[in-house]
C-alpha cells in the first residue's frame, strides 16, 4: 500500500495541534503564576475562585488546555486514517479543529466560560467530521470477504 497523493498535508495539519497545545501550555503557566497556584495543584480550589478572578481565569485556562488534550488522540488517529483516502479533506478538518481550539481558548480564558461556545461548536463538529470520515475510510480499506 502506498500513501495517496496529497498525504503530505496530513503531517502539516497535525503539527498545528502541537502549536495550539504549546500556546495553551504557556498560557496555563502565566495564569497559574498570576493566580498564585503552586504545583502540583492542578486547579484553584472553590474558595480561591470565589475570592480571586485570577484563580477563576486560571481554572478556565487549565480546563481549555485539558479539554484540548482530551480530544487530541481522537483527532490524531482520525486524521491519519481519513487521510489514507481523503487527505485534503482530513487535513482541512484537522486545521479547522486547531483553529476552533484557538477560538475556544480565547473565549474560555476570559473567565466567562460561556464564551467558549463558538469554538466548542466548531471543534465538536470537526471531531465528528473526522471520526465519520475516518470510519468510512476504514470501511473502504477493509479487505473484501
Amino acid at each position: 500500500m502506498s500513501l495517496p497523493e496529497g498525504y503530505g498535508y496530513i503531517p502539516s495539519s497535525l503539527i498545528t495541534i502541537g502549536w495550539v497545545l504549546v500556546w495553551q501550555g504557556i498560557l496555563v503557566g502565566r495564569y497559574r503564576k498570576k493566580a498564585g497556584i503552586e504545583y502540583p495543584q492542578p486547579y484553584a480550589e472553590q474558595a480561591e475562585v470565589k475570592d480571586s478572578t485570577a484563580a477563576l481565569r486560571f481554572n478556565c485556562m487549565q480546563r481549555a488546555h485539558q479539554n484540548t488534550l482530551e480530544a487530541t488522540p481522537v483527532v490524531f488517529v482520525s486524521t491519519v486514517v481519513a487521510g489514507l483516502k481523503y487527505p485534503a479533506l482530513a487535513a482541512a478538518i484537522c486545521v479547522a479543529f486547531s483553529f476552533s481550539r484557538v477560538v475556544y481558548t480565547i473565549g474560555y480564558k476570559s473567565g466567562q466560560p460561556k464564551r467558549r461556545t463558538y469554538g466548542s461548536v466548531v471543534s465538536n463538529l470537526s471531531v465528528l467530521g473526522l471520526l465519520s470520515t475516518a470510519t468510512y475510510a476504514a470501511y473502504q480499506l477493509f479487505p473484501p470477504c
